[in-house]
């Protein structure tokens, strides 16, 4: 009966396909004296899928000579020490030395190799979950691969191991990368046969598959027989499952001779176990059972895997059929076993790829996690820095409506100070106007009165004042104006009042004066008018005034009364020359100072 296709992985035994296929049979030649060490280094690498004796021999020789080593080519040599010990089966041997490359040779590239040779090690070493951690590592580190060469081998080591975990996709896609980078000159045996080993692990070849036929092509061309063999006997598989055993004989006795010259023993047992199967769909059990026998005579006693199953299961049909119970049941146990064994196998490849990405996936959680608890630590450093700065506005906005609001207080009291000066006060000389005077006077008569203290009201008229304007001008007037006014202040105190009462008239309430001290500073105001005449832009004016004057001791606090009183007696001093201070005496009678 044929291999069923839900047995059918790759096992272990591909992922040693690589490091075999690096072990060509071959005759060594002579290898020349090291002169160059590096070159030597490189031309040593490069038989390892060419010679693998000679690439033997030339590491033996380079220890044997020993030339001096940069600390570059120690680091190479140390590599291909590993990958020497790697090709012998000896990886225990390999895995520190690959871990010394990796951690502190420097060198990228080198690192890159050290790291795919130590993952396909750790797997054919059933040490499944170290190497998917090594694959996801490769898998991040491949974008900064620029060696082309090295490129290629590790995506052939992914491939192959995504290939083992199941992950068929993914092994695929690596394959068709390695064919898109294969470097110029270099053979596409490699990425097609991890293109067949994947394809053929996700039940997608037949035996006219043409991804098949061009591998074993280009694969026999290449003169990599191993490779070859491998894809040839991925045929052979399938004509059994395609029910066409004799195609499968055919197959194996035409590939036979390199088989027994490799003397690959995954290759030497699948063969034997193919025969097995093919002779007992052909019916002839009796060859079937010989076959079957060799194959497990090959294995050790540890051994499990897909071709021993296949063997014990071929054994215990025949043995069934022919009514050989004991044999049947005997084998059956084995066959069991290695079923068991493998199915544990493809469990733990399962469980170490579900593992890692499990804790890639843990560590992509943690790492989003801290970034958004960055993101919240940024947003609220914003969040504050903005809050500040919102405080800071709100402050300076703060500030200057404050500062407006002072502004505007501060013109508004200085409008209402220059209004109140406005209302109260003279536009030309300064002093009170007519209405305020009248009313600050009344008020202050009124105070007098209370505490029968004294007062003098002053009534001052400029002589011929119309002919000062008419003559000179109303400029000068109003000059003549101030100039007046200026030396009446002169001669007042703090608490009189002194007010214009029209044109050129002038009103002022002595306060706490009697009448004879009010004459005395009527008169000092007359002299110093007359005394000061007036001088602008070169001419001269002469400047006299008639006073009257009125006190409350004759005339009462009454301003209408002082008022009436005092113009009558400016009057009359007009009358009487002007120039002159006359008081009315309150009796009709007048005195002139």
């Amino acid at each position: 009966m044929p291999i069923g296709r839900q047995g059918r992985r790759p096992g272990t035994a591909l992922a040693a396909l690589v490091l075999c296929a690096l072990m060509q049979a071959s005759h060594a030649t002579g290898t020349p004296r090291i002169t160059d060490a590096s070159a030597f280094l490189d031309q040593t690498e490069s038989l390892r899928i060419q010679d693998h004796r000679q690439f033997a021999e030339r590491l033996a020789q380079i220890h044997r000579e020993s030339p001096a080593l940069t600390t570059a080519e120690q680091w190479h040599l140390r590599y291909l020490d590993a990958l020497e010990s790697s090709l012998e089966g000896n990886y225990a041997a390999a895995e520190k030395p690959l871990h010394d490359v990796i951690d502190h040779s420097g060198d990228p590239t080198l690192a890159a190799k050290a790291s795919a040779l130590l993952m396909n090690n750790l797997a054919v070493s059933r040490r499944y979950e170290d190497a998917f951690k090594l694959a996801q590592q490769l898998t991040i580190d491949l974008p900064r691969i620029q060696d082309k060469a090295v490129r290629l081998q590790v995506l052939g080591y992914l491939s192959q191991m995504l290939n083992l975990a199941g992950q068929t996709d993914l092994a695929i896609k690596y394959a068709h990368m390695m064919e898109d980078s294969l470097p110029p000159g270099m053979t596409s045996c490699n990425p097609r046969s991890k293109l067949v080993a994947a394809l053929w692990s996700a039940k997608r070849l037949t035996s006219s598959s043409p991804e098949l036929t061009q591998a074993i092509d280009t694969c026999e061309a290449a003169r990599q027989p191993i490779v070859a063999t491998a894809m040839q006997l991925i045929l052979g598989t399938l004509h059994l499952e395609e029910h066409q055993p004799a195609k499968t004989l055919a197959l194996l006795d035409r590939i036979a001779p390199g088989i027994q010259i490799n003397h690959y023993y995954p290759h030497t047992l699948s063969a034997q176990v193919q025969r097995a199967q093919a002779y007992e769909q052909l019916g002839k059990d009796e060859d079937a059972r010989k076959a079957a026998l060799a194959a497990v005579a090959m294995a050790g006693p540890d051994d499990i895997n897909d071709y021993l199953k296949d063997a014990y299961e071929v054994l215990y049909r025949v043995a069934k059929r022919h009514g050989s119970t004991a044999s049947a049941l005997a084998y059956y146990e084995h066959y069991v076993a290695q079923t068991r064994g493998s199915l544990d196998d493809v469990a733990a490849q399962a469980l170490a790829y579900q593992t890692v990405q499990q804790q890639v996936l843990t560590r992509k959680l943690e790492t989003e996690e801290l970034s958004k608890q960055n993101s919240v630590l940024k947003l609220q450093q914003a969040l504050d820095a903005k809050a500040a700065e919102t405080s800071r506005l709100y402050i300076t906005l703060l500030i200057i409506l404050l500062a407006a609001i002072g502004l505007w207080l501060f013109r508004t009291m200085h409008s209402q100070k220059r209004f109140k000066r406005m209302a109260t006060r003279d536009g030309l000389t300064d002093i009170f106007n007519h209405q305020h005077f009248i009313s600050e006077a009344g008020r202050v008569l009124h105070l007098m009165e209370k505490k029968l203290g004294h007062a003098c009201l002053i009534s001052i008229d400029l002589d011929h004042f119309k002919q000062v304007n008419d003559t000179h001008g109303h400029v000068m007037g109003d000059a003549v104006l101030k100039h007046a006014v200026a030396i009446c202040q002169q001669h007042l105190r703090p608490a009189d009042l002194f007010g214009r009462l029209g044109g050129e008239e002038f009103g002022i309430l002595l306060h706490e004066c009697c009448r004879n001290q009010g004459m005395d500073i009527a008169n000092r105001i007359r002299i110093a008018i007359e005394a000061s005449p007036m001088e602008k832009d070169g001419c001269v004016i002469s400047i006299s005034t008639s006073v009257g004057l009125a006190s409350t001791d004759t005339s009462g606090y009454e301003l209408l009364r002082l008022c009436t009183e005092a113009d009558a007696a400016l009057y009359r001093a007009k009358r009487a020359g002007r120039n002159r201070v006359i008081a009315d005496t309150g009796n009709d009678g007048l005195v002139e100072a």
